[in-house]
C-alpha cells in the first residue's frame, strides 16, 4: 500500500482536540485524505458540507471527527486540558485521556448518522468506537432483522449518538423511545443510494423532525452528488458548501479494470480459470439475482473454493457471520448480489468480479470501489455475456473510459466440475400430504352386477 492517496495535511493541524488525535494516531492515521482535508476545516467551523468523493476514500473519517468535535465544543463547560507534550512534528507524545465534564442540560440524543444498508451503519458504528476511545460519548446502533429489543432497550438510555438505518429509527421515534429535539449534528451517508432505495420520504420525515438546520451542523456524504441529492442538501441544510474530489474520474486510478467476452456457457470455466491464474487471496464476484448466486456457490465450492453466497434475504445474523469469515479468511470468495456493493469496508480485497454486468451504471462503480481501498491497488474484471452485454457502451460512457477487452484463450478455460444436485428439501408447509390411512389401500374392485335372472 502506498500513501499517495493522502494530502501533506496532518490531523494535528487542524481544530482537533487531544483526545481525538490521541485515537487517531493509536489507529495509525497522520495525514488527511482529500475528502478530510476539504470538509473538515469547514465542519469543525460549524459549516455544513455536503461532500463527494470515490468510494474508499475517509468519508467516514470525516464526518465522525467533525461530529465528536462539534458535540465536545457544546458539551464542555471549561476550557481548560490537561498539559500535552508534542513531538516536533506536532504529533501527540504523552499519553492523554480527555473526558470533558457534561453539562445538566444535555437532551439526547445529540446526533444522528443516517446509513441506507445494515452493512454501512455497522461499519460506521465500528470506525465511531475506535475514533472516540478517549471520548466520553455513547453510541446507539439500529438497524432492521435482527436485535429489535436489545437495540429498543440501547437507544432509551440516553446515547449521544445513534447511527443506523431509517425504517427502525423511525419505528422506535414513533414509539416515543427518544426524541429528535435536541440534534445538533445531521449526517447522511451514502444520500443517492437512499434515494435509490426509496428511502428518501423516510429521510425527510426524520429531517423535518429534528431543530432547523440553522440550529445544527449538517453534512451530506456520497459517492455521487446528483440533482435529487443537491436538491436535498439545500432543501434541508444550511447554505452547504458542494465539496467534490477528483470529478474528472469516477473510478480510482488504483483500479486495474478489464474485460472478456464469454458466451454463457464460457462464464465459469473463465471464471475458474482467472482464479486459478491469479489465485487471489480475497475477492468478491458480483451477480444481479440470488438464484445466480446460489448456483455458482455451489459450482465453485465443487471445485474445491471456499465460498459464501451474500444476497439479500440472508439473515442478518448469518449475514454478519459470511461477512466475518471473509474477513478472517475462512473463505476466500465472496459471491453478492448488489445488496454487498456499498457498505462493506473490507481491506485487502484484491479483485472484484462483475460476473454479470450490473444494470445500473452507479453500481458499476461502487461493485468496483470494493477493492483499491486507501491507496492499495486491485482489479476489477467484468464479463461481457450473452445477457447483459448492452450495459457496457452506458457503463463506459459513465465513466468516460473504455475498458480493455482481453481475448479468451482456451488455456483460460478451465474444467468444470459440476456439484451433486442435492434432492429437492420441503419443509412442513410445503411437503406433500399423505393420504389417510384409510384412503391409502388400493381400492376394492366395485362388485359385479348382478346377472339379469331373465
Amino acid at each position: 500500500m502506498n500513501n499517495n492517496h493522502l494530502t501533506e495535511t496532518r490531523f494535528s493541524n487542524l481544530e482537533l482536540c487531544d483526545a481525538i488525535l490521541f485515537s487517531l494516531k493509536e489507529a495509525g492515521f497522520h495525514h488527511c485524505t482529500p475528502i478530510q482535508d476539504k470538509t473538515l476545516p469547514l465542519a469543525l467551523r460549524g459549516k455544513d458540507v455536503a461532500g463527494q468523493a470515490q468510494t474508499g476514500t475517509g468519508k467516514t473519517a470525516a464526518f465522525l471527527l467533525a461530529t465528536f468535535q462539534h458535540l465536545i465544543n457544546e458539551e464542555t463547560d471549561s476550557d481548560e486540558l490537561e498539559e500535552v507534550e508534542y513531538d516536533e512534528e506536532g504529533e501527540v507524545v504523552e499519553k492523554v485521556i480527555i473526558k470533558p465534564v457534561k453539562s445538566k442540560t444535555i437532551n439526547y440524543p445529540r446526533a444522528l448518522i443516517l446509513a441506507p444498508t445494515r452493512e454501512l451503519a455497522i461499519q460506521i458504528h465500528k470506525d465511531a468506537l475506535q475514533l472516540s476511545k478517549r471520548l466520553n460519548l455513547s453510541f446507539a446502533l439500529i438497524y432492521g432483522g435482527t436485535d429489535y429489543q436489545k437495540q429498543l432497550t440501547k437507544v432509551k438510555t440516553n446515547v449521544d449518538i445513534i447511527i443506523g438505518t431509517p425504517g427502525r429509527i423511525i419505528d422506535f421515534y414513533r414509539q416515543n423511545a427518544f426524541t429528535l429535539d435536541h440534534v445538533k449534528v445531521m449526517v447522511l451517508d451514502e444520500a443517492d443510494r437512499m434515494f435509490d432505495l426509496g428511502f428518501i420520504k423516510d429521510i425527510r420525515f426524520l429531517l423535518r423532525r429534528m431543530p432547523s438546520p440553522e440550529k445544527r451542523l449538517n453534512m451530506l456524504f456520497s459517492a455521487t452528488l446528483s440533482y435529487k441529492v443537491t436538491e436535498l442538501a439545500y432543501e434541508h441544510m444550511n447554505n452547504p458548501v458542494l465539496v467534490k474530489i477528483e470529478t474528472e474520474e469516477v473510478t480510482s486510478k488504483a483500479i486495474k479494470q478489464s474485460a472478456y467476452c464469454p458466451s454463457n456457457d464460457q462464464k465459469i470455466p473463465l471464471l475458474l480459470g482467472i482464479l486459478k491464474h491469479d489465485q487471489p487471496l480475497r475477492s468478491i464476484i458480483f451477480v444481479n439475482t440470488k438464484r445466480c448466486a446460489e448456483e455458482l456457490d455451489a459450482t465453485l465450492n465443487a471445485n474445491g473454493y471456499k465460498t459464501a453466497a451474500l444476497s439479500g434475504d440472508v439473515p442478518q445474523e448469518k449475514r454478519q457471520k459470511l461477512l466475518q469469515s471473509f474477513q478472517q479468511n475462512e473463505i476466500s470468495l465472496l459471491i453478492a448480489t448488489d445488496v454487498a456493493a456499498r457498505g462493506l469496508h473490507i481491506p485487502d480485497v484484491s479483485h472484484v468480479f462483475n460476473y454479470d454486468l450490473p444494470q445500473d451504471v452507479e453500481d458499476y462503480v461502487h461493485r468496483i470501489g470494493r477493492t483499491a481501498r486507501f491507496g492499495a491497488s486491485g482489479e476489477a474484471i467484468s464479463f461481457i455475456c450473452e445477457d447483459y452485454a448492452y450495459s457496457m457502451p452506458d457503463i463506459e460512457e459513465f465513466i468516460g473510459q473504455k475498458i480493455p477487452v482481453k481475448a479468451i484463450d482456451k488455456e483460460l478455460l478451465a474444467e468444470v466440475i459440476k456439484p451433486e444436485r442435492r434432492p429437492r428439501e420441503f419443509n412442513s408447509a410445503q411437503r406433500p400430504k399423505r393420504p389417510p390411512h384409510s384412503q391409502s389401500r388400493k381400492p376394492k374392485a366395485p362388485a359385479l352386477a348382478p346377472e339379469n335372472p331373465q
